[in-house]
């Protein structure tokens, strides 16, 4: 047995794990993109069990320009249910590093932020995560407090303590070095920095998108170097759009903002799959898995699944806004959709979408709700177009096969729809 097993077996006897820990695993794990390592997370869990002492749990966020929808809360969320299980979550302001410009993702160099911009940004992030995680038991840091603090000197011992051939490893230096693109030496020193806050926080645990894995693997190795326990990672994926297909994005017009009306956040979330749904309910909802998987377990014998989106509609509309908002928003959509409404003959029809998608001026005429694609833009141009109550204004909006709606046209012309592939 080598030493680290020897340590891991030594470790297991001295903290066991119990079925708590397990659920409480399987509830951490759940909509994650990478989770490094979990049975070592598993025993950090079981040594916090045992101690009292709760887990530090990170998430380090650069006040870059605020671009705000519900799928920039997925992390959040995640640190959410980590503070409702009893450990210490840490909102980490990045004021330093945003001043350096992070590279991930970038083929060229990112332009550092003013002061001024930092702080304005920082204030909007707050605001954000106080939407979902309770700041009053949240530790809220700002990486300036040992950044700031390290001076030429710390700042070169901090990079004696890592490799030049280890950073171009990262994807997008690789990419620039290969091509031979300007890398700026700050650029270098981001993930340093980044890694650095692990070690001035003593994180056990780092989350983070997925793109920003690399530099939350600095941090890890940076905690070895300086004598600490390596804390886990976690990442978790982009959130999905509206669309069913791509990222949630403002610019591709599939997303929900989280100060959007609770009305329209309801007709949204109404409008999605029931695919999309579930994968949802794993990445925004902070319900428990049993909760999770006994809603799927009534849909799959027979449960309409428009009853767990509602559920899911109303849990993110009482985050963003409160619960006589969502009774109200769910009352506007019954009231447009169960109470007359819509008509009592309305008609099934579904389309093709041979390619997995349709437009929807086609969709409206494939439909029989408009003569032509012409007359079908029209009636968007001017408002008449809406999905499961949710107005329509883009004419190059596209619909995904799978999906099931009710397409409205003018006043009179209505079609419960479905699209097939």
């Amino acid at each position: 047995m080598t030493q680290n097993n020897s340590q891991a077996a030594e470790a297991q006897k001295q903290f066991p794990v119990t079925d708590d820990i397990r659920e409480a695993m399987a509830l951490i794990a759940r909509g994650t993109d990478t989770f490094l390592i979990q049975s070592e997370f598993e025993q950090k869990l079981a040594r916090s069990k045992a101690t009292g002492e709760p887990l530090r749990c990170k998430l380090g966020l650069d006040p870059t320009a605020p671009d705000i929808h519900i799928g920039h809360t997925v992390v959040l969320n995640k640190l959410r249910q980590l503070q409702d299980l009893g450990h210490t979550v840490i909102f980490l302001v990045g004021d330093f590093t945003a001043a350096i410009g992070d590279p991930s993702g970038r083929n060229t160099t990112r332009p550092p932020l003013t002061r001024e911009q930092i702080e304005a940004n920082a204030q909007t992030y707050l605001n954000q995560a106080g939407m979902v995680l309770d700041l009053d038991k949240t530790e809220v840091r700002y990486n300036s407090e040992w950044s700031n603090a390290l001076g030429a000197t710390g700042l070169i011992q901090l990079a004696s303590r890592y490799t030049l051939a280890r950073l171009l490893e990262r994807d997008d230096f690789a990419k620039r070095f290969k091509e031979e693109l300007p890398i700026a030496m700050h650029e270098l020193l981001y993930p340093l920095m980044q890694g650095y806050d692990s070690v001035a926080l003593k994180a056990d645990l780092e989350l983070g998108g997925s793109d920003q894995r690399f530099n939350l693997l600095v941090g890890r190795e940076l905690q070895r170097q300086y004598g600490q326990e390596p804390q886990c990672i976690l990442t978790m994926p982009l959130l999905v759009g509206l669309d069913g297909v791509q990222k949630m994005s403002k610019s591709k017009k599939n997303y929900i903002g989280i100060t959007d009306p609770a009305n329209d956040m309801f007709g949204k979330v109404m409008s999605i799959t029931d695919d999309l749904m579930w994968n949802w309910y794993d990445l925004l909802s902070l319900r428990s898995n049993a909760e999770i998987a006994q809603l799927k377990k009534e849909c799959a014998e027979g449960r309409n699944p428009r009853d767990a989106k509602v559920l899911l509609a109303r849990e993110i509309i009482e985050r963003f806004h409160d619960k006589a908002a969502a009774d109200a928003a769910e009352a506007e959509f019954n009231a447009r959709f169960q109470k007359g409404a819509v008509p009592n003959d309305i008609k099934d029809v579904t389309v093709a979408a041979p390619t997995g998608e349709i437009g929807i001026m086609q969709l409206i005429k494939a439909a029989g709700l408009a003569p032509s694609n012409a007359e079908a833009g029209r009636n968007i141009d001017q408002g008449g177009v809406r999905i499961d109550g949710e107005s329509v204004r883009d004419r190059t909006l596209k619909i995904q096969a799978g999906a099931e709606f009710v397409l409205q046209v003018g006043k009179r012309r209505w079609a419960r729809v479905k699209v097939t592939a």
